[in-house]
């Protein structure tokens, strides 16, 4: 009776999926190369840490740890919803917007739908889709690595379910106007989701013509912030989606119950009380970008310019930026090659503090051949 039951245990999309590939870790860079010192320039952390009361709050609530969290992030919700001016039902928390992203998957997608995005833009989101099957168009960059609109636009048809945004957009710190976002939103059908990732959103402060989506107020617009990145709370894994409750009710059914950790969401709301660790991230971001910038334009190096926490250098070939990141991890810099991002001659170099961009200028020196 079972004889027709040939099928294949792991589904194509499974088996075909490219999965992310993290970077070195710290510990991996000291055991291979036995550097002096080490810098890790390659994940887009927050390189002074985290908030003091961070760690209080979450040393406390680890007292706790044989409790449930809860569920719904009541109280966390309820600081969300005060700082955003929206209501605790237009949010959904969990563990990392990258969570957010695969609620999303699971929650809105038939089986023949279609997503749109950038052909470089965050690799997470295209795992994510790619985990639930879902039919991806790629759209390339501009020349000067910036999401084009129009031709995302153009790529609608009536199998579109939604289109993917980083703003600003990793690897590349590159950002969409508010004139683009408005126009672009007047000219995409109403029914179609827009997912906004503003994962850097806090190092955009004083951008004055950046589109900050919550301020838009649309239906079909899910907006997504973060923990990870200005609030140094990578470790922890918390993020949130703000949205149309309709739409977050729907996401609530489908994330994963416990999550995020009770110790993320005591951390995540210690981290909201502490605004001047949030000024001096920026400060050091800020400050250390224009240091970058100033030493590539000493050495010839193009770079792109970036309003989030890293920038991007660019070498004229694949082969000169995997053999300029291998040389630099081998003096204890750790970098990313942004290959699997879709671009192969490009490095992602997370803004570090004064001593870590001091290490970085120093081994460029030593090993960057022209």
């Amino acid at each position: 009776m079972f004889e027709n039951r040939n099928r294949p245990l792991v589904p194509y999309y499974i088996r075909d999926l490219q999965g992310y590939v993290p970077g070195k870790t710290i510990e991996e860079v000291k055991k291979a190369y036995k550097p002096g010192k080490i810098s890790k320039l390659a994940s887009n952390e927050n390189r002074l840490g985290c908030s003091p009361q961070v760690k209080e709050a979450v040393l406390e609530q680890f007292q706790e740890i044989q409790d449930y969290p809860d569920a719904i992030s009541r109280k966390l919700r309820g600081r969300l919803a005060e700082k955003h001016g929206v209501k605790p039902e237009n949010i959904v928390v969990a563990a990392g917007s990258e969570s957010v992203i695969s609620i999303i998957c699971r929650t809105f997608f038939l089986n023949d739908d279609v997503a749109i995005s950038a052909d470089a833009t965050f690799v997470g989101f295209f795992v994510q889709a790619n985990v639930r099957g879902i039919k991806l168009k790629k759209v390339p960059l501009t020349d000067d690595y910036r999401f084009d609109l129009d031709a995302m636009l153009e790529a609608v048809t009536d199998r579109t379910k939604m289109i993917y945004i980083a703003n600003p957009n990793n690897p590349t710190g590159t950002y969409i106007t508010d004139d683009e976002f408005e126009d672009f939103l007047q000219r995409l059908p109403s029914d179609i989701l827009v997912v906004m990732d503003e994962a850097y959103i806090e190092y955009a402060e004083g951008v004055k013509d950046y589109p900050d989506s919550l301020t838009y107020k649309e239906d079909n617009v899910i907006t997504l912030r973060t923990f990870s990145k200005a609030y140094g709370l990578a470790g922890l894994r918390i993020g949130y989606g703000v949205a149309h409750e309709d739409l977050i009710s729907h996401m609530q059914k489908t994330k994963l119950t416990f999550e995020p950790t009770a110790m993320a969401q005591e951390g995540a709301m210690a981290a909201l009380d502490d605004q001047a660790f949030l000024e001096r991230s920026r400060q050091m971001v800020s400050e250390g970008r224009e240091r970058l910038y100033r030493f590539f334009e000493k050495q010839g190096i193009k770079y792109v310019p970036s309003i989030s926490n890293a920038v991007l250098m660019v070498l004229p070939t694949e082969e000169e930026a995997r053999q300029f990141t291998q040389s630099m991890m081998e003096e204890g810099v750790i970098l990313r090659r942004v290959g699997g991002f879709g671009l192969p001659n490009c490095i992602r170099i997370t803004i570090g503090t004064e001593e870590e961009m001091d290490h970085f200028e120093e081994s460029f020196d030593k090993v960057f051949v022209s």
